[in-house]
């Protein structure tokens, strides 16, 4: 009786184990089944290379002969021209497959065209080859050939202006300045240029003076960079922040006409360097400023 009810027991204890078991795995398996099905992708198709052929033989090709008129005697041959010493150009394709047919070939004189009357020697005798022409057109055509850029304008050759300043203790300064925009610079080639259209000469104290018609400075240039000075050699390879025009007086010109001449003077050179224009203190040079000033140059003094 015992071993029966121990039999059951182990029995019971089973079933209970298999039916927890069972439980646990019947949800995964729910899971599984309710899944959607995993997207298949598609399959690319198979890549298919161009067939390929090999290329004929040149060899099975037969080449074009050419063949030579009998009575030339073999092959022609141009011989060489001799070295020019006048810097001519080398003939041209056209020009020496024309020699070799003439070499080969007699060209059998044509008769005058209906429509000009010209032969073939006449038109030879036109065109005649740079050799004949005379040494002086040579001459010329080798100068005009010249670049441009190795042509640079020399600074005037006109004598320096006469300047008579007066002494320290009597002597007045009205000055403008002519300033690049930063960040750039006037390039010296420029500013000479400038300078010299509007009748400035380099001349005494190394700056540059614009004289009247007896040859007196009536107005002056100096740098605005240190010492102020310009060098005829170098200045077309420099460049430069601005310039100081300044008129010394008493001078030629009344106050008021060396004024007038200073700020037109100011504005022609504005116009060609594009700069901006300033008082001797740096002030804008706005016209209200220049009225003042001017009011001021009537009234015998300066600000």
């Amino acid at each position: 009786m015992s071993e029966l009810r121990w039999w059951l027991l182990s029995l019971g204890v089973l079933f209970f184990a298999g039916l927890a078991l069972w439980e646990v795995r019947r949800p995964r398996q729910a899971r599984r089944r309710d899944a959607p099905p995993e997207p298949t992708r598609p399959r690319e198709p198979t890549l298919q290379l161009p067939e390929m052929h090999a290329l004929e033989s040149l060899a099975s090709r037969k080449l074009p002969l050419v063949e030579l008129p009998e009575d030339t005697g073999g092959f022609p041959v141009l011989e060489a021209a001799p070295p020019e010493t006048g810097g001519e150009p080398p003939a041209s394709r056209a020009e020496a497959d024309a020699a070799l047919a003439a070499a080969q070939f007699e060209v059998p004189p044509a008769e005058p065209h209906a429509s000009g009357g010209h032969s073939i020697e006449s038109r030879d005798a036109e065109q005649q080859p740079a050799e004949a022409q005379p040494d002086e057109a040579r001459t010329g055509a080798t100068a005009s050939a010249a670049h441009p850029r190795d042509l640079l304008p020399e600074l005037p050759a006109a004598a320096a202006p006469l300047v008579e300043w007066p002494p320290d203790d009597q002597r007045r300064v009205v000055a403008l300045r002519l300033v690049a925009p930063l960040p750039e610079r006037f390039a010296g080639r420029s500013l000479r240029q400038a300078l010299a259209a509007e009748g400035f000469v380099l001349g005494r104290f190394d700056i540059f003076h614009k004289p009247d018609e007896a040859r007196r400075a009536i107005l002056s240039a100096a740098s605005l960079t240190r010492p102020g000075t310009f060098d005829a050699d170098t200045m077309d390879s420099q460049h430069f922040g601005g310039l100081s025009l300044f008129a010394v007086l008493p001078g030629p010109m009344s106050p008021p006409q060396a004024f007038e001449e200073l700020v037109t003077t100011a504005r022609n050179l504005n116009e060609r360097l594009c700069g901006v224009l300033q008082d001797e203190a740096g002030t804008p040079l706005t016209p209200a400023r220049i009225a003042s000033l001017r009011e001021r140059m009537s009234g015998g003094a300066l600000s």
